[in-house]
């Protein structure tokens, strides 16, 4: 079964930094993009990052760019972003997903909470 494991939540400061991981297992990283949503109450789910595991070439909101980034560890089916600089905006339930081929899987979402 694949399963998709988002970790690293938690409650942080504005201006703070926070690192999340989604770890994948039942597949292996192959010609799929990984990315980052979130979604806060009563909004809909944002695309945040996404990482092409063959090249990792990356896309980021506007709203995220140089603030956060994407990372692949391929050998441990490990997806991280790195969260710097972060807003109470930032505050949503962060969740991962993996698209390869016509198949997308998504896994449970952490909660970040930023405080002013």
């Amino acid at each position: 079964e694949v399963q998709l494991q988002a970790s690293g939540g938690g409650l942080v400061q504005a201006g703070g930094s926070l690192r999340l991981s989604c770890a994948v297992s039942g597949l292996t990283f192959g010609n799929s993009a990984i990315a980052w949503f979130r979604q806060a109450p009563g909004k809909e789910r944002e695309g945040v990052a996404c990482i092409v595991s063959d090249n990792d070439d990356t896309v980021y909101s506007d709203s995220v760019k140089g603030r956060f980034t994407i990372a692949s560890d391929n050998a441990k089916n490990t997806v991280y972003l790195q969260m710097n600089s972060v807003k109470p905006e930032d505050t949503a339930v962060y969740s991962c997903a993996v698209f390869q081929g016509p198949t997308t899987y998504w896994g449970q979402g952490t909660q970040v909470t930023v405080s002013s």
